[in-house]
């Protein structure tokens, strides 16, 4: 397994966006004004990535537990991602970025689902990065899901129990061809993980800042990916002597 010596740039890194609404609060804002502060960040980050050769970029949108969220915050923040696809199309198209969404899609209002899906079909052949929104996303309900399709093969007789391993479990996620990350980022200095990709993040490295989401910008990035490249990644085995 390669130490970041080997690669110092990870293939895929996967960032738990959070802060906005302190962001709004230490500012006087309603926090839906921190979640369009935030949204701003989101594509000053894309363009971070894709300049710093950053293959897929993983965003953790939105939560199932968000939907816990004032009803009028979570129509605003479905409101900001018709805007976000709207505005950041043309991009996708212009630098042949693949958009990816994973998640319970069924949970979303089914004109944004079209609109995601129409996206994610014009998008699906470019090879030039992968751009992978987390919506209603819980790493659990996507570990349940895999679960229930395996159990389903083994009903039909598709599949022996004895024949399930990890590699089988791993082709039942929701984006089974894309590599685990190599950096989770977090940002507003929580640490945890949120039920966020919590079978892919086996031996991701994480990196956790103080700064809020909205404030993130290139110098923040930038110490992220000097940290990552800090890191010995040994995956469980010991370096040869020296």
């Amino acid at each position: 397994m390669p130490t970041t010596a080997d690669n110092a740039i990870p293939a895929h890194m996967a960032i738990i966006m959070d802060g906005n609404g302190r962001w709004a609060r230490q500012h006087g804002l309603p926090r839906l004004k921190g979640h369009e502060a935030g949204a701003e960040t989101v594509r000053c980050v894309i363009r971070y990535c894709r300049d710093a050769g950053i293959k897929v970029l993983t965003l953790y949108a939105f939560s199932t537990e968000n939907w816990a969220r004032p009803p009028a915050e979570v129509l605003g923040l479905m409101s900001l991602l018709k805007n976000f696809l709207r505005d950041n199309e043309p991009e996708l198209h212009e630098h042949r970025v693949r958009l990816r969404i994973i998640g319970r899609r069924g949970d979303l209002e089914s004109s944004i689902v079209r609109e995601l899906e129409r996206v994610e079909r014009a998008t699906a052949a470019y090879t030039g990065g992968q751009l992978i929104l987390a919506l209603s996303y819980s790493g659990r309900s996507e570990l349940v899901q895999a679960t229930r399709a395996i159990a389903e093969e083994v009903k039909r007789g598709a599949l022996r129990p004895e024949a399930i391993d990890e590699a089988t479990i791993a082709a039942h996620l929701y984006a089974p061809d894309v590599p685990d990350p190599d950096l989770i980022v977090r940002t507003s200095g929580e640490l945890r993980i949120s039920n966020f990709l919590l079978w892919q993040c086996a031996y991701s490295e994480l990196y956790v800042t103080p700064v809020l989401w909205p404030d993130f910008r290139e110098a923040d990035f930038r110490a992220a990916l000097d940290a990552y490249r800090q890191r010995q990644r040994r995956y469980g085995r010991v370096e040869a002597a020296q």
